[in-house]
């Protein structure tokens, strides 16, 4: 019986992992009914990570009522797959939730410091997943250090939580209160960016606008995450103005580093981590990965790279079936990727592909596992 692997990124705006998957699944067992599959939907730490864990993995989708980007009362959400913890940051501080009122100097992490505290009330716990990406924020994550028991002290020695707009106002960080079961589990931030915190490749430069930033505001917002860093070095001991990716998510890199003692990694390796992949792929004639456009850039950590290097220990081909293809996707045969193949055969725009995307998916893997059938029959 044959065995296949399926391991997609979302295609944004199309298609999610999980839809990839369960089309994937469609399309192989309408030539093999009784092929065995194995399925593991990647996010990449944004909108839609908790889901893609608990497609891969299994578990429960717990709620919790915290607070919105702007203190408002907010229904939100966390994954539980067994021992691990899976938080999106998006749930309670993505830019959705604000509309069109984005004001990224007002705007808090505090309701993604109650997520991590009420999955951190299940003892099973062990390991907290937190996931990097959507945010409306750019407040170095002190919101969810705040929420966390850390306390952020002004000149005067009174406690305040920090906002965006606020960070210039911190004197001292006091790490005393944080919360103790953060002393006992692993916690890891999915970060599939390596902006630095501040200049002119950090948070408030390259992702301030999108979160309504003027260039008043850019620099006013670069300049208290500059600060943060230094009062985090003096009082932590942590240096987060070298961190790459310390500006992920409006500088929650940075502060999931040095307040809650985060590694950051990139999302494939978490996934592919928690998913166990090894041991689910292992024997699989294939394994099919994607993502939404394949290019030079696919090189550095994201889906179908960090699928080929892990894959290729198990001596298990892999194919790459993406939506479209860009200059530079042909480095991924030097990584390992044994084909690459677009499921817009016709090339047409996106906004013309996207209607079909279902279809051409289908129509494409078929094609690959026709191929693959015939090969395997000859040899």
């Amino acid at each position: 019986m044959k065995k296949l692997v399926f391991v997609p990124d979302s295609f944004k705006g199309t298609m999610t992992s999980l839809e990839i998957c369960e089309q994937m699944r469609c399309a192989a067992r309408a030539l093999w009914p009784q092929v065995q599959t194995e399925e593991i939907p990647v996010a990449d730490g944004g909108e839609g990570s908790v889901d893609a864990f608990l497609g891969a993995v299994g578990g429960s989708r717990e709620i919790a009522v915290v607070q919105g980007p702007y203190g408002e009362r907010l229904e939100a959400f966390y994954g539980l797959c067994g021992s691990t913890a899976v938080v999106e940051m998006a749930a309670a501080a993505g830019l959705p939730l604000v509309g069109e009122n984005r004001r990224a100097e007002r705007t808090t992490t505090y309701g993604v410091g109650q997520l991590i505290a009420h999955a951190l009330e299940h003892p099973q716990v062990t390991r907290l997943v937190i996931g990097l990406g959507g945010s409306a924020t750019n407040d170095g994550g002190c919101g969810a250090a705040a929420a966390l028991g850390v306390r952020f002290l002004d000149e005067a020695g009174n406690p305040f939580v920090p906002v965006g707009g606020t960070l210039s106002r911190i004197a001292k960080v006091d790490p005393s209160g944080i919360h103790p079961r953060l002393r006992e589990v692993e916690v890891c931030a999915m970060c599939d960016i390596d902006n630095p915190l501040c200049g002119p490749q950090g948070a408030a430069a390259v992702f301030g606008p999108q979160k309504g930033a003027d260039p008043a505001m850019v620099r006013l917002l670069d300049e208290g995450l500059l600060h943060l860093a230094e009062v985090i070095r003096r009082d932590l001991g942590v240096d987060v103005l070298s961190l790459p990716g310390g500006g992920a998510a409006g500088g929650m890199g940075a502060g999931a580093a040095s307040f809650l003692h985060a590694s950051l990694q990139k999302g494939i390796e978490t996934v592919l981590t928690v998913a166990r992949f090894e041991e689910r792929a292992r024997g699989a004639d294939l394994i099919l990965t994607g993502e939404g456009c394949i290019d030079g850039q696919s090189l550095r950590g994201k889906v179908v790279m960090g699928v080929a290097e892990r894959a290729a220990s198990l001596g298990i081909p892999v194919a790459a079936v993406v939506g479209d293809i860009a200059e530079g996707a042909e480095m991924a045969y030097q990584k390992g990727v044994a084909g690459i193949f677009t499921i817009n055969c016709l090339a047409v725009p996106y906004s013309e592909a996207r209607k079909t995307a279902k279809r051409d998916l289908f129509f494409t893997v078929q094609n690959v596992l026709r191929f693959m059938d015939r090969v395997c029959v000859q040899r």
